[in-house]
């Protein structure tokens, strides 16, 4: 009798290990399918370089660089973009502008060039932003007699003046140091361009505004070349083909004025020079004008990214 009940203990005994037995591992495989999800969402925080890496892949990836025949149809004309330069639409210049170098919004900027090879993000890298300003014909009858030290000097007041909104605005201090190149008037082509030099509160660099202003029937295309002084060489080097781009349409030509129907400017060569079409559209003087934002460059591989992303997208795209 004792044996049978012993027997039966021996059983139970085993029966209830045989179902911890069970139950643990069954807890332990709950427990270990619950932690593993846990374990693979959880992911090592980046570090500012490396967010910033990814946001610069991101944002290059997002733009598209394009060649050929590129229509400016709010300005009535053509550019002609050669393979060794590339050209960003509305959309994409102000990202650049805004985004990458830091500049105040502007909804006047049409499109910007940029050198095939080198993205927004290269220290080396340079660009021409595109505008149009629609205030009719302007006479080029006063080109000749401009004193253009004493419109620096009217400039570099502007400039001065200009500073308190600017630094109201969250942008820095800047000062006109003199003409980089002196103002010049091509009758023949209609095409005028000059060079300024800026130096930037809490900039080491000083900054080269060089300018071309294409003048048409019915307004001006505004050219503004955004580099570093020391790309002057550079610049001055690359400014021929990019004035070679630029044309009006036929119809919308300097040649094709119409005095009868046509609006006329109220200002002449002098005055966009001087930066009034500038401060027309929105700018502050002549003071407000994009810069390069230097300490925004990486040299983590983004340019190889770009100039494989560029070759791919410029054999296909055209601006609509």
């Amino acid at each position: 009798m004792q044996q049978r009940i012993l027997k039966k203990t021996l059983l139970l005994i085993m029966v209830s290990v045989a179902h911890f037995a069970t139950f643990a591992s069954q807890q332990d495989y709950a427990n270990e399918s619950i932690e593993e999800p846990q374990s693979q969402l959880t992911e090592p925080a980046l570090s500012e370089e490396e967010q910033f890496q990814q946001w610069a892949e991101q944002t290059l990836e997002s733009l598209t660089p394009i060649t050929g025949t590129v229509e400016i149809a709010d300005a009535g004309a053509t550019l002609e973009v050669p393979e060794q330069y590339y050209f960003l639409g509305q959309k994409d210049a102000r990202i650049v502008l805004e985004d990458i170098w830091g500049n105040p919004p502007s909804e006047s900027v049409l499109g910007m060039l940029l050198p095939a090879g080198l993205t927004p993000f290269d220290e080396e890298s340079w660009a021409v932003t595109i505008e149009f300003s629609n205030d009719g014909y302007v006479s080029d009858e006063d080109a000749a007699d401009i004193d253009y030290q004493e419109l620096l000097t009217q400039l570099q007041q502007d400039t001065q003046d200009a500073n308190e909104q600017r630094v109201a605005a969250g942008y820095p201090a800047m000062t006109l140091l003199g003409w980089a190149s002196k103002p010049f008037y091509d009758q023949a082509s209609n095409k005028l361009h000059w060079a300024k030099e800026f130096s930037v509160e809490g900039y080491e660099q000083n900054t080269l505004n060089y300018n071309i202003r294409v003048l048409g029937r019915k307004g001006v295309l505004v050219l503004n070349f955004i580099a570093g002084m020391e790309q002057k060489t550079t610049i001055d080097s690359e400014l021929e083909n990019v004035l070679a781009m630029a044309e009006f349409d036929q119809g919308s030509r300097y040649a094709d004025f119409n005095p009868e129907i046509d609006e006329v400017a109220a200002y002449g060569v002098g005055a966009l020079v001087a930066g009034k079409v500038l401060a027309k559209s929105g700018f502050i003087a002549a003071a407000i004008m994009f810069l390069k934002k230097f300490g925004v460059f990486i040299v983590l591989g983004i340019g190889a990214l770009f100039k494989k992303l560029w070759s791919r997208k410029t054999k296909s795209e055209d601006l609509s």
